[in-house]
């Protein structure tokens, strides 16, 4: 297979959580930075077609891209740190992998050959790892394998990374292995044992390591390292460190410190078409850790004791928050523990609160009595997708009375459902990638927050919601004093709603933080986190 295009495969052993996705998302920048055109892509080894149908504890957030793919929250990460856009293209599951089989098998594409995993199921993964290097239009496509090395479901996908070697030939094919060199505090020793165990692994499936890349707490010493180089049979300067870092951020650098990049392209045989030596991203860090003031800010949601379950809003904070030079405390307060009687002591001290996306009715109520709160004590306020929609529930029943308002999610009888199911959802019975996915516009009026944020009448940004604003309400709502200050131009749907007379209480029907990013902050946040700075001043 001809192909001008080098791919660079990254597996991983010993345990899962290693952060496979942030190395390839590091190198990605590395060699983004010396002129490459760089894309990632992720393989799943679940059986689910997406993660859209699964709960957040199960696997941190579902990320959206613009065509309005559910992915894997590692996406979020490549578009973070590379300033690209992924698509449905760059996220592919075993279940997507056996659903075009069995629909081919199902067409007769097979002319009665009977099918199997390999060559049938290997083939198909094969023609997914190439598809984005086949327009020419990457130099460097970079795919991270999910799960670990050893794992029953990963076999598939590991045997097609060891026929891509034959199909591409050795200067267009690498791959890196992460891996964990555990530190024993009793015998007061690094241990390379288990990456030995890993790597054998590989090599039993038919796949030599080209690069080690070791997670630690500690520092190699040149002893461990020969020993890792020696026994499992890569270069010397091919064993790399990855020592954990106060952020993910510093890894890029990190990375370039012990010449990753410089490996890589020696073995695809590459040459830099520049050296920008990431000036920008030097800066952010600057920033990022030299902070000239600080804000509490509440996450009020339901899937707090995971933290991945909001990774990309908790990211959007960190890029908003360095770009005006503010360390932002984020607090996760779970919604279901907020009740009338502790919400004065839960919330007190914020200089910010934003409710974050969700779905179903635990812990529902806690986030209207935030709300509240927040309105009726000038707190600055940011609502995302389930959040703009409790501010709109709240604002109905507490300054319009309407009593018993609420969504029809929550509450299918309610006399005033400010927020129902939208038209086109009503006939759907199917929970997978039906929502209203991917990117839409918006306009937004010029005396609006959100226009001061964005400078601009005109703004697309990315969603994932089933139920909405219900325009019969529109007029009332209007006129108590909350605005629909964005709306879809094709549908007249509200994304947008913001309360006059408040420092700044905005709800957004989308969701902003997809689309935040190292070097494009996401505007909201920003303008968000300076209402927060604000309120502290004053």
């Amino acid at each position: 297979m001809a192909s001008s295009t080098k791919y660079i495969f990254i597996t991983g052993g010993v345990t899962s959580s290693l952060g496979k996705g942030i190395i390839a998302a590091s190198l990605g920048k590395l060699l983004q930075s010396r002129g490459f055109s760089v894309t990632i892509q992720k393989f799943d080894p679940y059986l689910n077609i997406d993660p859209g149908t699964l709960n957040p504890y199960e696997h941190g957030e579902c990320y959206v891209t613009d065509d309005g793919a559910e992915t894997d929250l590692d996406l979020g990460h490549y578009e973070r740190f590379l300033n690209i856009t992924t698509s449905q293209e760059n996220n592919v599951t075993t279940g997507r992998i056996y659903n075009n089989v069995i629909t081919k098998e199902r067409k007769g594409e097979f002319l009665g050959k009977t099918v199997q995993v390999i060559p049938h199921i290997t083939d198909e993964i094969k023609s997914n790892f190439y598809k984005l290097g086949q327009d020419g239009k990457f130099d460097v496509v970079i795919t991270e394998i999910g799960g670990c090395v050893g794992d029953i479901e990963s076999l598939p996908f590991i045997e097609a990374v060891r026929q891509a070697r034959w199909d591409l030939g050795p200067n267009n094919f690498l791959v890196i292995h992460l891996t964990l060199i555990p530190y024993l505090k009793a015998a007061k020793e690094l241990k390379t044992k288990p990456t030995q165990h890993s790597v054998k692994q590989l090599l039993e499936a038919g796949i030599q390591p080209d690069i080690l890349v070791c997670r630690t707490e500690h520092h190699l010493p040149a002893d461990v390292k020969k020993k890792l180089a020696l026994f499992c049979n890569v270069q010397l300067n091919c064993v790399i460190e990855s020592i954990d870092a106060d952020s993910i951020y510093d890894v890029p650098l990190l990375m370039k410190k012990e010449k990753l990049d410089e490996r890589v392209m020696t073995k695809l045989k590459l040459s830099s078409k520049q050296n920008t030596e990431l000036e920008n991203w030097k800066e952010f860090l600057g920033k990022l850790k030299n902070p000239t003031q600080e804000v509490n800010i509440g996450l009020i949601g339901k899937y707090v004791s995971l933290p991945d379950s909001y990774k990309s809003i908790i990211e959007a904070f960190t890029h908003a928050g360095a770009s005006i030079e503010c360390k932002v405390n984020l607090r996760l307060i779970s919604s279901e523990e907020i009740n009338p009687d502790n919400l004065q002591t839960k919330l007190d001290d914020l200089d910010g609160i934003l409710v974050a996306p969700g779905f179903g009715e635990r812990g529902f109520e806690g986030k209207i009595e935030t709300v509240k709160y927040a309105r009726e004590n000038q707190i600055p306020f940011f609502g995302i997708c389930l959040g703009m929609q409790v501010a709109v529930i709240e604002f109905a029943r507490n300054v319009l009375n309407f009593e018993k308002a609420n969504s029809t999610e929550m509450d299918p009888e309610t006399p005033y459902p400010v927020i129902a199911l939208m038209e086109e959802q009503k006939k759907i019975d199917q929970m997978g990638g039906t929502m209203r996915l991917g990117a839409y516009s918006c306009d937004l009026k010029k005396s609006s927050k959100a226009y001061s944020a964005y400078g601009k009448t005109k703004i697309q940004e990315r969603h994932r919601h089933r139920y909405e604003f219900n325009n019969e309400f529109i007029k009332e709502i209007e006129s108590a004093g909350m605005i629909a200050t964005g709306k879809n131009p094709d549908t007249g749907l509200v994304e947008i709603v913001e309360i006059k007379n408040h420092p700044y209480f905005v709800g957004v029907q989308f969701h902003p933080e997809y689309k935040s990013t190292v070097l494009s902050p996401q505007p909201l946040f920003v303008k968000f986190i300076q209402a927060a700075i604000d309120k502290k001043i004053k």
